[in-house]
């Protein structure tokens, strides 16, 4: 998914002088009760504006993390990331791994108190299908049976193998078997939409807080556009009694220091540091670090920049850029250098980790050295004597700007290429990414689910995450084998194999694979943080303590 953190232009907060530094315990701490009388709201904060509530449309993580809140799938995710029922009381699985059919729990409402039935998953799943929807993550529904037909325009909605078989009763036909098709439930694109709600809404579903209908623990009760959002707690929702948070209410924060006095002032319960933060606080008790899965890299557009379109100029801009320095200098938090696409911990399949298994792809140690020469021989190959000057795409938050300043003397003093760097807002950067409106552009992208197939599937061939245009007959051929390939040794063998050939060609240029520090007030229990698709889930987080 679209990832953010960071970006954005700074928030004049004044720190008052009283407020000291005071170190307290992110215990995360499990199980307990919560006093009688004891306040459930936590203070937390978004990086940028919601760009859309509508699951067929969404696409970042910030969307999607307030809709992990506030909707719910067939399945949840436990506290330790394991499948377990949602909006499904139970699922029956045929031997084949094929067919899957679910059952519909009785007590599963909507917001407005309408029953949630097996019609608004069918609804929904087809809509996000449906070509004149335009949903870019349609491609992970196109593994149901007719549906990859239904979204390329050569099938009908009738087709596509999701069927409500009355209201409790949803059976969906895969063609081929999914080794993480439960977790991939739990993901906010498999989301139920009311049919008759989605209508009258129309082309405003999802963009703003009388726009949208909830069926999850939370619901948003008010959205004050690119400053503030406040859910509270979803009286309907089927497991309401487990639900301990009454209130959330998120400030929309772009700068890392406004955040820092915000967290110091009390007036939010825990942020995430970066830079000269970690070492402030990396000694205190509320500290913690967590890896994630989620990789930044450049997208170079071969469609509208003819130096762009060769292999070794490509190289030569993504190994001239010391990952490693980068991470320390703009994060400082326990992110590292990309040493390919795939992020360490993405599993294997195999109780392993893909990083490990398919090594190094890029060694920029060695290769450093030879990118002036890579850029000389690139650029006589494409017929041009000097590279021209270039626009680099990024978000405009104070990470996003560093980050770009960073990158912009790298790519002088190593290769002596000149950049124009262009920070827009993080919605705008999303847009333009997706209409192939950019030169480069710097993007983030976090797992959706633990497998290298979230990764590498999107640069096949008119992918639709693909925006740099990339096109390999070999690579998509290696993706649509991985895709069909019941045995999970073989089939990772596919995915080594196309990593490979995706670095060889570097139509993308990873640069960091990104960690997490934070400080957390220690009054907050049961805080449960995911490393793929929301950032979190607060269904089980409650208050404790607080004085």
């Amino acid at each position: 998914m679209n990832t953010k953190k960071w970006v954005g232009i700074g928030l004049a907060v004044t720190m008052l002088s009283s407020v000291a530094l005071v170190g307290c315990g992110d215990q995360e701490e499990k199980g307990g009760e919560t006093g009688a009388k004891e306040a459930q709201e936590l203070n937390l904060y978004l990086t940028s504006e919601i760009p859309s509530l509508d699951p067929s449309l969404a696409t970042d993580t910030i969307g999607f993390t307030v809709l992990g809140q506030t909707n719910e799938g067939l399945i949840r995710l436990d506290k330790d990331g394991k499948a377990t029922a949602g909006v499904a009381k139970d699922w029956v699985v045929s031997p084949d791994g094929l067919t899957y059919t679910f059952t519909i729990r009785d007590d599963a409402k909507w917001s407005d108190g309408s029953n949630v039935t097996a019609q608004d998953f069918e609804f929904s799943w087809k809509r996000t299908l449906d070509p004149e929807t335009a949903s870019q993550y349609a491609f992970m529904m196109t593994w149901i049976k007719g549906g990859a037909e239904f979204n390329g325009g050569k099938g009908t909605a009738e087709d596509v193998a999701v069927k409500a078989k009355d209201d409790k009763t949803l059976e969906v036909q895969l063609v081929n078997p999914i080794p993480f098709f439960l977790e991939q439930m739990a993901f906010p694109l498999f989301y139920p939409q009311k049919q008759a709600y989605v209508e009258q809404q129309g082309d405003k579903f999802g963009a703003d807080v009388d726009k949208a209908l909830f069926n999850g623990p939370f619901k948003l009760t008010e959205w004050v556009h690119e400053q503030s959002a406040v859910m509270k707690k979803n009286e309907n929702y089927w497991d309401a009694e487990n639900v301990k948070l009454e209130t959330v209410n998120y400030q929309i924060v772009k700068d890392s220091s406004a955040l820092e006095n915000l967290y110091l002032a009390g007036q939010i319960d825990r942020f995430s540091l970066v830079r000269d933060q970690v070492d402030r606080y990396k000694d205190t008790p509320e500290y913690s670090t967590q890896a994630e899965l989620t990789v930044g890299y450049l997208q170079f557009n071969e469609k509208k920049v003819k130096a762009l379109t060769n292999a070794k100029i490509r190289k030569a801009l993504t190994v001239s850029i010391d990952g490693d320095a980068w991470s320390d200098i703009i994060y400082h938090n326990g992110s590292i250098g990309a040493t390919g696409l795939v992020p360490p911990g993405t599993s294997n399949g195999e109780g392993g980790e893909f990083r490990k298994d398919n090594g190094d792809l890029i060694n920029r140690a060695e290769n450093a050295a030879k990118a002036k020469e890579l850029l000389t021989e690139g650029l006589k190959e494409v017929g041009l004597d000097k590279m021209p000057t270039i626009k680099l795409l990024m978000d405009d938050g104070d990470t996003s700007k560093k980050s770009g300043e960073f990158i912009k003397e790298q790519w002088r003093t190593a290769l002596g290429v000149d950049v124009e760097i262009e920070n827009v807002p993080f919605k705008l950067r999303l847009q333009r990414s997706q209409q192939g409106d950019f030169d480069i552009v710097f993007s983030f992208w976090g797992a959706d689910y633990n497998d290298p197939m979230t990764f590498l599937d999107m640069w096949i061939t008119d992918g639709d995450f693909n925006e740099a245009g990339y096109s390999n007959t070999k690579y998509d051929d290696l993706i649509k084998k991985a895709q069909a390939e019941p045995d999970a040794k073989k089939r990772m063998g596919y995915l080594y194999e196309a990593e490979k050939i995706l670095m060889d060609d570097m139509p993308i240029g990873p640069i960091v694979h990104r960690a997490v520090a934070r400080v957390s007030r220690p009054y907050i229990k049961d805080w449960t943080p995911r490393n793929f698709g929301p950032d979190y889930d607060l269904k089980y987080t409650y208050v404790e303590g607080k004085e």
